[in-house]
């Protein structure tokens, strides 16, 4: 079985709406589905697990927290065209936490899932 290079869990409060914003705009394609609680979405070498409460990847901690959707952790999608990706994307609707911000390594705005979890987009500068 062909595993993928890396594997993301984000909890999430829809798994039908964060599966669409991911398919829709990002080029992920469905690997599992058993929604509503999970679904498996694949992207190159990249595996995103979306778990709602009632997922076993998404229960309470034996001292009671709860896993809760939204933080700061993230994963990145690289674009050759940040800035005209970013028009695309404001045109759909998406909401940015940020403005795109360049610095040496490159330029990055960070992203919120339909669940409040944050994807960085960033285009790498050119050296």
């Amino acid at each position: 079985m062909n595993q993928p290079a890396v594997v993301v869990r984000y909890i999430v409060d829809d798994v039908a709406a964060v599966v669409e914003f991911y398919t829709k705009h990002f080029g992920f394609t469905v690997h599992q589905d058993t929604r509503p609680a999970f679904a498996a979405l694949d992207r190159g070498p990249m595996r995103l697990l979306v778990s709602n409460q009632t997922s076993a990847g998404a229960a309470p901690m034996p001292d009671g927290r709860k896993q809760t959707p939204g933080g700061w952790n993230r994963f990145q999608i690289q674009f050759t065209d940040l800035a005209a990706e970013v028009v695309k994307l404001k045109a759909a609707g998406l909401k940015f936490r940020n403005e795109i911000v360049s610095g040496k390594g490159g330029a990055q705005i960070l992203l919120d899932d339909p669940a409040g979890n944050v994807v960085e987009l960033f285009q790498p500068a050119v050296h």
